[in-house]
C-alpha cells in the first residue's frame, strides 16, 4: 500500500522572508519595548513561590474533590489559593498567598484552613514562605535563565564556527524570553517557578528551531558559493519551513490537550508553553535568520554578497 508523508506546507515554497525583515524587526522591537514598559509599570503577578505565602501538605483518607476543596477554601477570603495533587491522589498541596501582618496572621490563616478541612487529617507539613525566600527564588530563576543563554551562545558559536550564528541565536532567545515575560505582565498571569521552567523549555525549543535553520544556511553557504545573502536565507528558510510547521503543530496539539483537560493548576504554565512555541517559531524564521545579514555573514573569510537585496 502506497502512502505519502503528511505535509502542512507545499514543497518548494518561495516565500520572501528576507524581504519582510524590516517589517518584522519593527514589529518585534515595538513588542519588546511594550513588554519592558509594561513590566516596569505593572510588574509581574508573582505567585506564592516568589511573593511568599503558606504551604500545607495534607493527606486525606481517600481521594478528595479538588474543585470542592478549592471553593471551600476560597470562601475563607484568604486571597489567592492553589491546590494540586502532591505525590498521590489522596495527598494534596495547598498554597495560600502571604497574609497581611506578621507571623501571627499567617498562623491564624493556617488555623482557619485546618478548622475547615478538619483536625483528623494527616498534616505532613505546614510552612510559611517569607518574602526573603521569594527574593532568593527570583534571583535563582534569573541566574538559571542567564546561564542557559550563555551556554547556548557558546554551543552555537562552537558548532557553527562563527560569531554571527552565536549572537544571532542569543538575540532571538532574548527576544523570546522578553516577549514571554511581557505577555505575562500584560495579561497579569501568575508568574511562579513553573513559569521559569516553561521559559527555560521555551529557550530550548527556540534554539532547536534556530539550529535547524542555521544548519541549512551553513550547508547552502558551501553549496551555493556565489548566491547573494538574501536569496540564500530565503532558500534555507523555505527548505526548513515544512519541518518547522509540522513540529510546531504537533507540539501545540499536545499543549492544547493539556490546557483544556489538565486542570486550572497548570493553565498558566501551558499557556506559557503555547506562547513559547509560537514566538520561538517566529523568531527562528523572522529574527535569527535575517540577523545574519545584519552581522555581515562571511564565507571562507569573505563577506557573502548582498547584491540581490531588494528591500
Amino acid at each position: 500500500m502506497f502512502w505519502k508523508p503528511i505535509s502542512l506546507i507545499p514543497p518548494e515554497t518561495k516565500i520572501d522572508f528576507f524581504g519582510l525583515r524590516k517589517l518584522t524587526f519593527v514589529v518585534s522591537t515595538l513588542f519588546i519595548l511594550a513588554s519592558i514598559v509594561t513590566y516596569v509599570v505593572r510588574d509581574l503577578n508573582y505567585g506564592i513561590d516568589f511573593d511568599g505565602g503558606i504551604m500545607i501538605d495534607v493527606v486525606f483518607p481517600e481521594q478528595p474533590d479538588l474543585s470542592v476543596i478549592r471553593e471551600q477554601l476560597q470562601s475563607l477570603g484568604l486571597g489567592e489559593i492553589e491546590i494540586q495533587e502532591f505525590g498521590g491522589p489522596e495527598n494534596i498541596l495547598i498554597k495560600i498567598q502571604r497574609q497581611d501582618g506578621d507571623e501571627k496572621s499567617q498562623m491564624a490563616a493556617i488555623g482557619q484552613v485546618k478548622a475547615l478541612l478538619g483536625d483528623n487529617l494527616d498534616y505532613r507539613r505546614t510552612e510559611f514562605v517569607g518574602p526573603k525566600v521569594g527574593g532568593e527564588l527570583i534571583e535563582a530563576g534569573i541566574t538559571a535563565v542567564l546561564c542557559a543563554l550563555i551556554a547556548m551562545l557558546m554551543y552555537i558559536w562552537l558548532r557553527f564556527d562563527g560569531w554571527q550564528f552565536g549572537i544571532g541565536a542569543v538575540i532571538a532567545l532574548v527576544h523570546d524570553v522578553t516577549a514571554t515575560i511581557g505577555i505575562f505582565a500584560m495579561m497579569q498571569l501568575e508568574f511562579n517557578l513553573s513559569t521559569v521552567a516553561a521559559i527555560l523549555t521555551i529557550a530550548g525549543y527556540s534554539i532547536n528551531d534556530t539550529v535547524v535553520v542555521y544548519d541549512r544556511i551553513r550547508e547552502n553557504l558551501r553549496k551555493f558559493r556565489k548566491m547573494p545573502i538574501g536569496d540564500l536565507l530565503n532558500l534555507s528558510t523555505n527548505q526548513t519551513l515544512s519541518r518547522t510547521a509540522m513540529t510546531s503543530l504537533t507540539t501545540l496539539l499536545a499543549l492544547l490537550a493539556l490546557f483544556y483537560f489538565g486542570g486550572a493548576v497548570i493553565h498558566d504554565f501551558v499557556f506559557a508553553m503555547m506562547w513559547g512555541v509560537f514566538i520561538g517559531t517566529y523568531s527562528s524564521i523572522f529574527i535569527a535568520a535575517p540577523l545574519l545579514s545584519v552581522f555581515h555573514l562571511r564565507r571562507d573569510g569573505e563577506t557573502v554578497p548582498a547584491a540581490s537585496e531588494t528591500s
